[in-house]
């Protein structure tokens, strides 16, 4: 601590072959220049279940990517929560395992133009991949990159997944979704503290060392929407009993 109020150096003595962590400190941060936007709806319409969610470049992130100091973000990951009643529709089964439902590659797909999903469960994206992972409960959507290299910077991508309920997957009361967002933005820093150096007494340049990036991890609330179908409460729905 005296050395660090005199020459305002942090020395430390990490152990070996451990990641660490040094510091962590409260920082504000209002959101307002995200590079990209997510919007993620259900809509429930009798026995169907269909979840569309779009993400959208912000203004400040549609440059051309062949410039070098344009800023991208990689290793996108956005998780859609799944009732636990939902989670065998999420599943197919073969002759040999049981394994889970991936992602229809699917590039036509964009903002409000969405094909109609077939009648089979299927989940599809215009970009990345998508799954659904029992580690998360979730169906997890993932981009290595964006703006996407394949396309234009201000197109939009959208993943869209149609699942059959049984009579014993009824939709929970008490679900209130929220998706998670996770991605990584290099040369960035979020908090406004920088790492000018880091490396050993012995090292010429030990500005080297430092790679500078930020990790985001924010929450999307998913809206819900109830098509009615002829006769059909949506208030009543919940308190119907199996015969």
């Amino acid at each position: 601590v005296q050395e660090f109020e005199q020459s305002r150096v942090i020395k430390f003595m990490p152990p070996d072959a451990y990641r660490l962590e040094l510091m962590r400190f409260r920082t504000r941060y209002n959101g307002q220049d995200l590079p990209f936007s997510v919007k993620a709806t259900v809509v429930v319409q009798g026995a169907y279940v269909e979840l569309q969610a779009f993400i959208n470049m912000s203004s400040t992130a549609l440059i051309p990517a062949h410039l070098p100091s344009v800023k991208y973000c990689e290793n996108v990951m956005i998780r859609f929560p799944i009732p636990t009643q939902w989670v065998k529709a999420l599943w197919t089964m073969n002759l040999q395992r049981q394994k889970s439902l991936k992602a229809k590659m699917n590039r036509r797909a964009c903002l409000g133009s969405l094909h109609k999903v077939e009648s089979d469960p299927v989940i599809q994206v215009s970009v990345g991949t998508a799954k659904y992972e029992s580690a998360y409960r979730a169906v997890v959507w993932k981009i290595d990159r964006l703006p996407d290299k394949n396309s234009s910077s201000d197109h939009p991508h959208s993943l869209s997944y149609k699942l059959e309920l049984g009579s014993d997957q009824e939709i929970p009361s008490d679900w209130y979704p929220f998706a998670t967002v996770q991605f990584i933005v290099h040369d960035t820093c979020a908090s406004g503290t920088e790492v000018k150096s880091l490396g050993i007494e012995s090292d010429v340049q030990p500005q080297k060392h430092v790679v500078q990036k930020a990790f985001y991890n924010c929450q999307v609330e998913i809206e819900k929407k109830w098509i009615r179908l002829d006769g059909e409460d949506p208030d009543k729905a919940g308190n119907c009993l199996m015969q």
